[in-house]
């Protein structure tokens, strides 16, 4: 296997079912590095639990940690030698507003312990800007609350890649 070199942060960044999960794999993969997933999902019924089992049939080989809701404790569990794709930014986030937890000090602490990790950090997001405003309060909430997240882990980031119809378009970094 050819390795390429990681920068110490990535976020991929698209829409539903643009392929960004398995760009961000494919990344890791290509590191040559030890393959930790990070898990935000949780399972709420029988289609999540089906998505769910489909990644993790894509991922043998790699070490999980289960991470709902504490995203800076997973990622002081990554050891040098070891790169984490953290899949996905946008089920954290919904975790969160729906335990009523104050959205920017999480932020704060997921900006920080991404700055402390110790291996190179894959974060995936989606991209939930470019629909339609959407008709209730909650959903207009977690709009802005996705883009000011994806906003700050943007700006943290060495690398920003877009992933549209499985194609990658890089917006920050070397490609």
């Amino acid at each position: 296997m050819h390795k390429t070199s990681l920068p110490p942060l990535c976020l991929v960044i698209g829409g539903a079912a643009s392929g960004k999960s398995r760009f961000a794999e494919k990344i890791i993969n290509d590191s040559g590095l030890s393959k930790v997933y990070i898990a935000t999902a949780q399972v709420w019924d029988d289609e999540m639990r089906t998505k769910i089992e489909q990644h993790k049939a894509r991922r043998s080989g790699w070490r999980e940690l289960e991470a709902p809701m504490d995203l800076p404790g997973a990622l002081a569990g990554i050891a040098a030698g070891e790169a984490a794709l953290l899949d996905c930014l946008t089920l954290w986030l919904t975790n969160h507003l729906l335990a009523g937890s104050d959205i920017d000090a999480q932020t704060d602490r997921l900006c920080t312990a991404l700055a402390g990790c110790t291996g190179p950090v894959v974060v995936v997001s989606n991209e939930v800007g470019q629909g339609i405003v959407p008709d209730n309060a909650l959903s207009r909430r977690f709009r802005e609350a996705q883009g000011r997240v994806n906003q700050r882990v943007a700006a943290q980031a060495d690398k920003v890649t877009a992933v549209i119809a499985g194609l990658p378009l890089v917006l920050k970094g070397a490609p």
